[in-house]
């Protein structure tokens, strides 16, 4: 397949409320796709790396991984259900193409649900609705159903996003069935795989363009220090290369700030690989950047032009700290 086309990528993020299931639905697709070999011991969340994220058993920083399904590469970034976390979830849907909405069978949607969905439809992603949960004994699958149906009309939704594909999960035994009802006991998860890749559209961007990729997470390495994750938007993103950084002080005209590419990698299952390059659409993780911040655009040395920066809601809680002078 040629390296231009992006016929062969989907991303999606899963959101939903607190412990409506998400973390455990990533860990049950990364082992029905085969991301770990069978010898392979997979720990419960897996994708929840951080000592805070495991102590608290809840999500607090959005985390990129990569499965494969007949042929096609399936980025899934896995998003906070806790409402303090709200800025992690509007920056990786920016990563995205659509959205994984997770609903329990018995709570139905609650207020994270609706922050989430609210967030989802401003940016005119496209959903797909899974009841989890199902074998609950209080389930109420059906009334969950209408409840997440008027909670998109109340969010004034469009025709084209109210009529989304709907999926029955048991996410934690790794079961899913299309539309509304119980998976049978030999299901797994192809149902919501085969939706995924008829129901989300393929990443649109211009691989023919000169560069322009936004910066919308940041990680350390303790050996290749700051890493910069995001999206390609434009062009094709190649290790080694020289680009120009656009900082938030950057204008059109004045000499950008050049760097070296020295490491780009991408996702595959929880690892991050080195590429040789990567296309328009896909999600990167790259090194050499020790000055990047969160809303900065990576872009091509001849054609040096910003995206535009990330606009977050204030968080919900500041905290200040300072040095205690107590004598105690």
């Amino acid at each position: 397949m040629s390296p231009q086309n992006t016929s062969h990528i989907r991303n999606v993020a899963l959101v939903a409320h607190v412990d409506h299931g998400k973390t455990t639905l990533v860990d049950a697709l990364l082992r029905v796709t085969g991301t770990f070999a069978a010898h392979q011991a997979v720990v419960d969340r897996v994708m929840d790396s951080n000592d805070q994220e495991r102590e608290r058993g809840i999500t607090i920083l959005a985390k990129a991984a990569s499965i494969e399904w007949k042929g096609v590469k399936i980025n899934l970034v896995d998003t906070p259900g806790h409402a303090d976390f709200g800025g992690e979830v509007e920056r990786a849907l920016t990563m995205v193409d659509g959205v994984l909405l997770l609903v329990d069978a018995a709570e139905g949607p609650l207020p994270q649900t609706r922050y989430v969905l609210q967030k989802a439809l401003a940016r005119d992603l496209p959903a797909i609705v899974i009841i989890n949960k199902v074998d609950r004994q209080d389930a109420r699958a059906d009334e969950v159903l209408d409840e997440v149906y008027q909670l998109f009309i109340d969010l004034d939704a469009g025709d084209e996003h109210i009529d989304f594909e709907i999926i029955s999960a048991i996410a934690r035994d790794g079961k899913a069935m299309r539309g509304i009802g119980y998976p049978e006991d030999d299901a797994d998860l192809s149902a919501l795989l085969d939706t995924i890749i008829e129901a989300i559209p393929a990443p649109i961007g211009d691989s023919t363009a000169p560069l322009q990729a936004m910066v919308t997470q940041l990680d350390a390495s303790e050996y290749l220090g700051r890493l910069a994750i995001g999206r390609v938007v434009n062009g094709v993103m190649k290790r080694g290369e020289t680009v120009a950084l656009l900082e938030e002080e950057f204008a059109e005209g004045q000499p950008p700030l050049k760097r070296r590419l020295s490491q780009l990698m991408s996702f595959e299952g929880v690892s991050r690989n080195e590429v040789d390059e990567l296309v328009a659409g896909d999600l990167f993780v790259v090194a050499g950047f020790p000055e990047v911040e969160i809303g900065d655009t990576i872009a091509s040395t001849e054609d040096p032009v910003a995206l535009p920066r990330l606009v977050v809601d204030e968080p919900v809680l500041r905290m200040t700290f300072g040095v205690n002078t107590s004598p105690l």
